[in-house]
């Protein structure tokens, strides 16, 4: 199999300033390759795992370690893609995707060729200068794609992205999404996904982390064994 990618070391979690828990004792390996779906039901605290091992928050207990490495601040190597679009309503479709590249420093010329590049890549090629407002639910989330992309993270995260979008869109979206990852045309080693869809994650991951209700700890991991696509 791929290498270790993501190490999940007795992990527990607790809502900031109490000790009511969210999550309890979470050991979990993740390898270089996989696309991984963490399901669950609402408020199990599926997102929160996704924000740990993001770097965004720190846990109560345990430790994640990214390629060997202690995750203690943000994830530089990691992007989310949220549910909600989380655009910024005065930028334009291209400065909305720029926008991680030139906070890490790149160039102006280079982070606009980028983002043109992937704007390109996830199919709105002509509404590089459109506004979020003008912009459909669907095409927001492939704004949201396309940003995450921008910065070649080496783990994209997606916290229920599909969500927010009608059915033929979020299928649609689905489907593109997987066609990019098995051409592996997306500069990432591997995938995490949080969803309460179980045919949404049989229908992308190749693994499946079944989480309980809170404090949740992980009462499953399944593999799917089925060809792409679906």
């Amino acid at each position: 199999m791929s290498n270790e990618f993501i190490k999940i070391k007795n992990l527990s979690q607790s809502f900031e300033g109490t000790d009511v828990p969210i999550l309890e004792n979470i050991n979990l390996t993740i390898n270089e390759g996989e696309f991984v779906a963490i399901l669950g039901p609402s408020g199990s605290g599926k997102s929160t795992l996704l924000r740990l091992i993001t770097g965004l928050i720190q846990p109560t207990d345990g430790e994640i370690l990214f390629e060997g490495e202690k995750v203690d601040a943000v994830n530089p190597y990691a992007s989310v893609v949220f549910q909600n679009f989380a655009l910024y309503p005065w930028l334009s479709v291209v400065e909305n995707v720029e926008l991680g590249l030139k906070a890490r420093g790149f160039p102006n010329d280079y982070s606009r060729e980028k983002a043109v590049e992937l704007i390109d890549l996830i199919g709105l090629d002509g509404f590089e200068d459109a506004y979020p407002k003008e912009l459909s639910g669907g095409m927001k989330q492939r704004v949201g794609f396309a940003r995450a992309l921008a910065v070649q993270p080496k783990l994209l995260c997606m916290d229920e992205p599909f969500s927010a979008l009608d059915f033929l869109t979020a299928e649609n979206l689905r489907t593109e999404l997987i066609e990019l990852w098995t051409d592996k045309k997306m500069p990432i080693k591997s995938i995490i996904l949080v969803t309460h869809g179980i045919e949404e994650a049989v229908l992308m991951a190749d693994r499946i982390v079944i989480l309980s209700k809170k404090p949740a700890s992980i009462i499953a991991d399944i593999k799917v064994n089925l060809p792409y696509p679906r």
